[in-house]
């Protein structure tokens, strides 16, 4: 199925720019007259017919939208730090918007290689992936920030929980995630007596498996030497819970996957 890509939609008129237009025209021998498929990014697939066949700019009239396209029962958020090697950090964002995933953060953190990272690159690859991917959604790819203030930004104080009714000594994860409609995870490698690890399919198993309720679920992987301890005290005052992913010590962008697969297995089962 050929799928394009267009963020300049007017009414029920849609306009491809120029590499999409190059592709459908030049490549594929698309004409005036033809129906193609487009996505719009936020989640809608469009049948449309050519009215304007130009390689540097072809326009198509929307006959058809279908919404929420190749969507998943679930808002995921990635917070992963950025990997010494950029190849790495683009193979992860790849196919985590394969599998299915809704923003993804790049987060620094103390013990982090690589502090300064861009963001512009990895728009392209996201386009591309859910086009072959068949989704109608392109992730969002939001700025950098530090680890702490993406604790402080889509964390949970203690008094927060509280003010919503949990009760963090008595309640479940997903007793309280199923009440704030939130499940915040972070995954690194070292023990903590007072704070023990769940693997990421007990954290996740009694989400309920609802579109009318999707539920948001932020999970934070650590850079190549990990979190350090204050870092992950932090996310632990601020609502996370600590997670393991098996017993194998796993790359930051392997481990980035693997929790995007976790959350599509426990959703996709039957």
């Amino acid at each position: 199925m050929e799928i394009f890509y267009s963020k300049d939609i007017e009414g029920d008129i849609c306009r491809l720019d120029a590499d999409e237009s190059a592709h459908c025209i030049k490549v594929l021998r698309h004409r005036k007259g033809d129906i193609i498929s487009v996505i719009d990014g936020t989640g809608n697939m469009m049948k449309c017919r050519l009215s304007v066949d130009s390689p540097k700019g072809a326009v198509a009239e929307i006959m058809e939208t279908v919404p929420d396209w190749g969507g998943h029962p679930y808002r995921l958020h990635l917070a992963v730090c950025p990997t010494k090697n950029n190849d790495r950090y683009e193979w992860f964002a790849e196919k985590a918007c394969e599998i299915g995933v809704d923003t993804i953060v790049p987060t620094t953190g103390d013990r982090s290689e690589r502090k300064v990272f861009k963001t512009a690159r990895i728009g392209k690859i996201l386009v591309s992936a859910a086009k072959q991917s068949l989704k109608g959604a392109v992730p969002t790819v939001l700025e950098p920030m530090t680890v702490r203030d993406f604790i402080l930004e889509y964390g949970q104080s203690d008094m927060e929980s509280m003010s919503e009714g949990a009760c963090p000594e008595t309640d479940s994860v997903t007793e309280t995630a199923e009440r704030a409609g939130t499940l915040r995870l972070i995954a690194y490698c070292f023990e903590d007596g007072n704070h023990p690890r769940i693997s990421i399919k007990e954290a996740l198993e009694n989400l309920p498996c609802s579109r009318q309720v999707r539920q948001d679920i932020y999970i934070m992987i650590g850079p190549e030497g990990d979190f350090s301890h204050e870092e992950a005290e932090l996310a632990l005052r601020y609502g996370f819970t600590p997670v393991h992913l098996g017993p194998s010590r796993l790359r930051t962008e392997t481990a980035a996957v693997t929790a995007a697969e976790a959350v599509y297995f426990h959703f996709m089962q039957p």
